[in-house]
């Protein structure tokens, strides 16, 4: 049987307006770099994306709004897009990605249709402050509990190539163990001239070597995915990731970079042999 590959895509609901300081990301208002910038994406719009993405086999959504955390009007604004994508759109797992979030909130997400929830822990508990001052990990550790005791599947990775230490790598990914995720997305700094941030693109063997290493620590039953950065760090040779051990991918346009045409990644897998996973239970 041909090894199963899971898709899944990305909506930007909300993009842009981050007060944080987070040196990895563009959505911070701090740094002025050149994106899209607006709070409500229309509803029919994020339906039509949510379509289009089950048109081209993805099996998850995410819907992905900027900020440190949820208000009420963020809660709000998510219930609503998730409640629109599931009326229209059948056999599609939604998950949220809102930042820091209470116990309360992710089962007023539940209640609303949101079937996962990710917040990635980026880097090692030692290394954060590093990249950014104004919230720390523990927040980010406490809201991935806050997931599995809302009911929720629990979608938790972090970032390779921020300038962290190889411990940083493997302490990252022992926490992201401790919690038990559904879904593991592991991404690779995409470089922007507006950050300050000294990190890097990973040369190709490198961020390979992370892909095993993170699926020898995950065990052979975790969905491991390889989300931002694919395009750039791998190339035309980002088959070899399936081959290290990934298994879901991201399709389509990241938060505020392109990425490949869906069609082109569909192409790349039937040519190595691979099947599209055609339910989040496979």
């Amino acid at each position: 049987m041909a090894k199963q590959v899971f898709l899944c895509a990305i909506s930007n609901i909300s993009s842009g307006h981050c007060l944080e300081d987070c040196k990895f990301c563009t959505q911070s208002v701090k740094y002025g770099a050149s994106i899209d910038r607006f709070y409500h994406k229309p509803i029919e719009r994020i339906v039509e994306e949510a379509k289009r993405a089950k048109a081209r086999e993805a099996i998850g959504f995410c819907l992905v709004t900027a900020g440190k955390g949820i208000d009420e009007k963020t809660l709000r604004f998510v219930c609503e897009a998730a409640e629109a994508v599931k009326r229209e759109v059948e056999g599609l797992g939604l998950i949220a990605c809102n930042g820091t979030a209470t116990l309360e909130q992710l089962r007023i997400l539940k209640d609303h249709g949101i079937d996962s929830y990710n917040h990635n822990l980026e880097t090692s508990e030692a290394f954060y402050p590093k990249i950014c001052t104004t919230h720390g990990w523990k927040e980010r550790y406490e809201t991935c509990e806050n997931v599995k005791k809302a009911g929720l599947k629990l979608c938790t990775g972090g970032i390779f190539g921020l300038g962290e230490r190889m411990e940083d790598r493997t302490a990252m990914l022992e926490a992201v163990v401790s919690l038990e995720p559904a879904s593991v997305p592991i991404n690779f700094y995409h470089p922007n001239e507006a950050l300050p941030l000294e990190g890097t693109t990973l040369p190709r063997e490198e961020a390979l070597a992370m892909v095993r290493l993170a699926r020898e620590m995950l065990g052979p039953d975790r969905r491991l995915m390889v989300a931002g950065g694919r395009e750039i760090t791998f190339g035309d040779e980002d088959y070899k990731i399936f081959e290290a051990g990934a298994n879901a991918i991201v399709i389509g346009d990241y938060l505020t970079t392109r990425g490949e045409d869906p069609m082109r990644d569909h192409e790349m897998l039937r040519r190595y042999g691979y099947e599209i996973a055609q339910s989040c239970q496979e």
